[in-house]
This record gives structure tokens, C-alpha cells and sequence, in this order.
């Protein structure tokens, strides 16, 4: 029981920090480096998941299982929130003419679930 709380607790902690460096790396490619939104989402999902990889395996789930096979399987798991990331700043922006970076802190509370279940069900079980 309190392994599974610290696991959470954990989990939350470190997807926090994710979304905070998918959302810097976003702001910082879009705002100072004027990068369109659709690459900057790339980019900002690219450095996030590997940051995320290396938090979960470590200190979340604590695996000392192969980290190829679990890297191939995060990634993996993870091009399903890539999808809900761009899509969901797409259908955001575009259709709803939503701010990018309102749009940009909904659509990463969705990933962050989905991600939970996917990294502990999935990946790290």
C-alpha cells in the first residue's frame, strides 16, 4: 500500500517536472526562437518523453530491467500522447481559436494520465 502511494506520489512529482520542461522548451522554441507551434510541439515532446524515460525508470517504477527494451516500449507507448499532444493543439488552436498556450497546459493534462496508466501497466510493470 505504500509503496503504491510513494510510486504515485512519485509519478505526479516527476510528471510535473515532464510537463514543466515539454512546456519551457515549447514556450522557449515558439517565443525566442519564433518556431511554429506544430514543431515546437515535436521538439518540446521529444526532449519531455526522454527526460520522462529516465525519471520513470529510476525513480518512480524503479526497473533494473533492460533499458533497451523499456526505451523501445516507452517511446512506443508514448507516440499515443504524441498524437493526443499535437492533435489536441491542433483541434485547440485551429478549430476553437483556443490561446496556443492555454491550449498547450489542457492538452498536457490529458497526456499525463494517459501516460500513468500506460508506464505503470504497460512498460515498468
Amino acid at each position: 500500500m505504500m509503496r503504491n502511494i510513494k510510486e504515485t506520489v512519485n509519478y505526479i512529482f516527476f510528471g510535473v517536472l515532464t510537463t514543466l520542461v515539454n512546456i519551457f522548451v515549447y514556450f522557449l522554441l515558439t517565443h525566442l526562437f519564433i518556431i511554429d507551434f506544430r514543431i515546437a510541439t515535436s521538439i518540446a515532446w521529444i526532449v519531455s518523453v526522454l527526460f520522462a524515460f529516465i525519471t520513470n525508470k529510476k525513480y518512480v517504477f524503479k526497473s533494473n530491467n533492460h533499458v533497451f527494451r523499456e526505451l523501445l516500449l516507452f517511446f512506443t507507448a508514448r507516440i499515443a500522447s504524441y498524437a493526443i499532444d499535437l492533435g489536441g493543439m491542433i483541434l485547440l488552436v485551429y478549430l476553437f481559436h483556443i490561446d496556443d498556450g492555454v491550449a498547450k497546459i489542457w492538452v498536457n493534462i490529458l497526456v499525463i494520465v494517459l501516460n500513468y496508466f500506460l508506464s505503470k501497466f504497460l512498460i515498468f510493470k
